[in-house]
C-alpha cells in the first residue's frame, strides 16, 4: 500500500463527513426557522439553500446530506480501523521474532489494501452520486452550493487515493466473508459497526420532515414577531432609517401612508423565506391599520424571457400565473401555492397549479399579453438597478437584504408613526395596492 494513503483517506472522509453534517445543520435550520439564512447563501447563483431545498436535495423525504453523512462515516470507520498500521515491536528481537513481525506487517498491509479496495468501491458509488448531483446543481438548477462542492472534493479525493492504494479488486468478493467475520470478532470494529448502524437508522427515521416541524409550530394570523427589540435597539434602527435616502418609485400611494414594495421572484428561495417570515406582519397591519399600509409585489423574475437574464426557468410563468389568478381574486392563494411548490416549478406545473387554485385554464392563450406587464415591472427594477431578490422599498427606503422580522415590523411602525403627522407619503410602483 502506498505511503500516506491511510492518512489521505481519513482526511478526505473527514472532510466529506464534516460537509454532510454542516449540510444537515442547514437543512434542519431551514425547516425549524423559515427566516433562517445559511452562512453559504452568498448570492443568487451561490446558495446552499437553493440546492438543498430543491427536488434534488431529498430522497423519499430524507435529505441527501443524510446519505452523505452515513456514507462518509462508514468510509471513515473503515479507514481508521481497517487500515491501521501494525504495532511496532520494541526491545531486542531474535530472528524468529523478526520474522513474525515481518509476517504481521505483511498481513496488515494486505488487509489495509483490501480495505482500500472496499473504500474504492464505495467511492465509485459516491462518485456516481456526486456526478449526478453536480449535473443537477450546475446545469438544471444553475446554482453552486459551497458545502456540496466540499463534499464533491472529499468523494473525488477518496476515489483517487483509494484506487491507488487498493489491492486486486477481483479477489475481494472471495475475501469479503472472511473480512466480515474478522470485523465481528474484533471488539472495536464490532462496537463501531453497531454504533454506525444505530446512528444511520436513527438519522433517517428521526430527522424532522417539513410537515412535522410545521405542525409543531402554532399559527397565529396576527402574531407579532417573536423577537422583541429593546428601546435602545429601536432607537438605533430608527436613527438609521431616518438617515437613508428615499427613492421615488413613480406614483402616489393611493391613500396608503406606508407602501412596502417587494421586488419578487417566485423561484427565489430568499423570496420564499421573506414571504413566510413576513406573512403574519402583513396580516397584522392589514387587520389593524386597514388602508394605511399597502404591500405590493413587483415582478422581477430572474429569467431571460421577461427580464435581462437569470437562472430560474419558470419564474416568468409564475409571475403571469399570479396575475391571471388575480382576475379571480385568488392571487394570494396562488402565491402561497407557488412558494409551497417552489422546488418543482416548471411551465406545466405552474399551469396545473393555476387551474387548481384559480380555475384558469387558458394560460397559454393569455400568456403573451400578460407577460408584457411582467416585463414592465422588470424594467422598473432594471431602472432601480435591482441586483438581487427580494429587494424591499419601505416608503422609498431601499432594503437590499431581508430584515429580521422584528426589524421589518419596526420599520413599518416607524414609517406609520412618522406619516401620521407631517411625514412624507410613501410611493409605490404603477400597479394598484391590490397586488
Amino acid at each position: 500500500m502506498k505511503k500516506h494513503a491511510r492518512a489521505l483517506i481519513v482526511g478526505f472522509a473527514a472532510l466529506a463527513f464534516a460537509a454532510s453534517v454542516a449540510s444537515l445543520y442547514v437543512h434542519y435550520r431551514l425547516l425549524a426557522d423559515p427566516s433562517y439564512t445559511s452562512f453559504c447563501d452568498v448570492s443568487e447563483t451561490v446558495s446552499c439553500e437553493a440546492v438543498m431545498t430543491s427536488r434534488f436535495g431529498y430522497v423519499f423525504g430524507v435529505p441527501v446530506a443524510a446519505g452523505g453523512a452515513i456514507w462518509a462515516a462508514l468510509v471513515l470507520i473503515l479507514a481508521a480501523v481497517g487500515m491501521r498500521p501494525a504495532p511496532v515491536s520494541s526491545g531486542t528481537a531474535r530472528e524468529p521474532a523478526k520474522k513474525s513481525s515481518a509476517t504481521s506487517k505483511a498481513e496488515t498491509d494486505n488487509r489495509a489494501s483490501r480495505v482500500a479496495g472496499y473504500i474504492f468501491i464505495l467511492s465509485t458509488v459516491g462518485l456516481a452520486a456526486v456526478l449526478y448531483l453536480g449535473y443537477a446543481s450546475f446545469f438544471v438548477l444553475r446554482q453552486m452550493c459551497p458545502l456540496c462542492l466540499t463534499m464533491y472534493v472529499g468523494v473525488i479525493g477518496l476515489f483517487v487515493v483509494s484506487g491507488g492504494a487498493a489491492s486486486d479488486l477481483s479477489g475481494l468478493p472471495g475475501r469479503l466473508g472472511e473480512d466480515l467475520r474478522s470485523a465481528v470478532g474484533s471488539p472495536m470494529a464490532a462496537t463501531l459497526s453497531l454504533a454506525w448502524v444505530i446512528a444511520a437508522i436513527g438519522l433517517v427515521v428521526l430527522f424532522p420532515r417539513e410537515e412535522v416541524v410545521a405542525a409543531s409550530t402554532p399559527v397565529d394570523p396576527v402574531a407579532a414577531p417573536t423577537e422583541t427589540l429593546g428601546s435602545e435597539e429601536v432607537a438605533q434602527f430608527e436613527s438609521w432609517l431616518a438617515g437613508q435616502p428615499r427613492v421615488e418609485l413613480g406614483v402616489p400611494a393611493n391613500g396608503a401612508r406606508v407602501v412596502v414594495v417587494k421586488f419578487n421572484d417566485y423561484q427565489c428561495p430568499a423570496c420564499r423565506q421573506a414571504y413566510i417570515a413576513y406573512k403574519t406582519i402583513q396580516q397584522k397591519y392589514e387587520s389593524q391599520y386597514p388602508g394605511q399600509v399597502a404591500f405590493l409585489n413587483v415582478d422581477y423574475p430572474l429569467e431571460s424571457e421577461c427580464n435581462t437574464g437569470g437562472i430560474h426557468s419558470a419564474a416568468c410563468e409564475a409571475a403571469v400565473a399570479v396575475r391571471l389568478a388575480r382576475t379571480r381574486n385568488r392571487h394570494r392563494e396562488m402565491e402561497e401555492w407557488l412558494f409551497d411548490n417552489q422546488a418543482t416549478l416548471t411551465r406545466d406545473r405552474v399551469k396545473e397549479g393555476l387551474a387548481e387554485i384559480a380555475q384558469v385554464t387558458d394560460f397559454d392563450a393569455r400568456y403573451t399579453a400578460v407577460l408584457q406587464d411582467v416585463r414592465t415591472d422588470a424594467q422598473l427594477g432594471q431602472k432601480l438597478q435591482i441586483n438581487g431578490t427580494p429587494t424591499f422599498f419601505i416608503n422609498g427606503i431601499r432594503i437590499a437584504s431581508t430584515l429580521r422580522p422584528s426589524y421589518f415590523d419596526a420599520a413599518i411602525a416607524y414609517e406609520l408613526k412618522k406619516a401620521s403627522g407631517l411625514g412624507p407619503q410613501g410611493s409605490g410602483p404603477s400597479q394598484a395596492p391590490a397586488r
